[in-house]
């Protein structure tokens, strides 16, 4: 993991520029800009060199610390203040776990499945995978990455239990409403300004994962209520 002091653009050969950058990290996480780049250098969060002319020069351990700041965003919901925290003990030569996860998964290229692939990979049927898209649980999709993977293991386990598809199309409604009170609190913040753009996408990240808090607490509760 790179550490934040910036490098000297000579000492270090190799390195990449903004666009470079975005050709290496885009496949994985396609919402990464020029501008997401400059506001997590903004933030403190990575340090590029810079040429003489002021352009940014990014090494390869600067893209994996990208890498990771994304994936903490997107796998577990992470606010960068505490991604940076983490950050921070990294580079002082401490170990710390994941807040509130656990690590990072290992990067790889992302997975893209066509149709035949996916229910190959997860053993389901043609009719359930069917079913997910009409209830609008699994997007409909030329090609399928890691999530559809995993809703339709799960999917293929709760059909074992009597639960179908069908009957899961509350979770896509109430997420619907969920994502629609995340945009009307961000709503304020969303100016034309490429720096308060990406200050609403992080807020959002950050109201994303207090949602999943109190949606896994509710549904916690409401089983303890069936175990008496």
């Amino acid at each position: 993991m790179a550490g934040s002091a910036a490098h000297e653009a000579s000492a270090a050969p190799g390195l990449s520029g903004i666009g470079q950058v975005l050709a290496a990290l885009q496949p994985e996480f396609p919402e990464l800009t020029p501008s997401k780049l400059r506001f997590l250098e903004e933030q403190g969060l990575v340090a590029p060199a810079r040429t003489p002319a002021g352009y940014r020069k990014f090494s390869g351990a600067d893209i994996d610390r990208i890498r990771f700041i994304l994936a903490a965003q997107r796998d577990h919901y992470l606010p960068l203040k505490v991604i940076r925290t983490h950050l921070a003990a990294i580079d002082a030569g401490e170990t710390p776990a994941l807040p509130s996860a656990t690590a990072p998964r290992e990067v790889r290229p992302p997975v893209r499945l066509r149709r035949d692939d996916l229910l190959r990979s997860t053993g389901a049927s043609a009719a359930l995978l069917d079913e997910a898209i009409s209830a609008g649980l699994i997007p409909a999709a030329e090609l399928h990455g890691e999530d559809a993977v995993a809703v339709l293991r799960s999917l293929t386990a709760l059909r074992e239990a009597g639960i179908e598809p069908r009957h899961l199309r509350s979770i896509r409604v109430a997420a619907e409403r969920e994502a629609a009170l995340v945009a009307q609190a961000i709503a304020p913040s969303r100016r034309h300004d490429a720096a308060d753009r990406a200050r609403a996408a992080e807020r959002t990240l950050e109201l994303a994962r207090h949602l999943e808090t109190v949606r896994r607490e509710a549904l916690r509760q409401a089983l303890s209520q069936i175990a008496r």
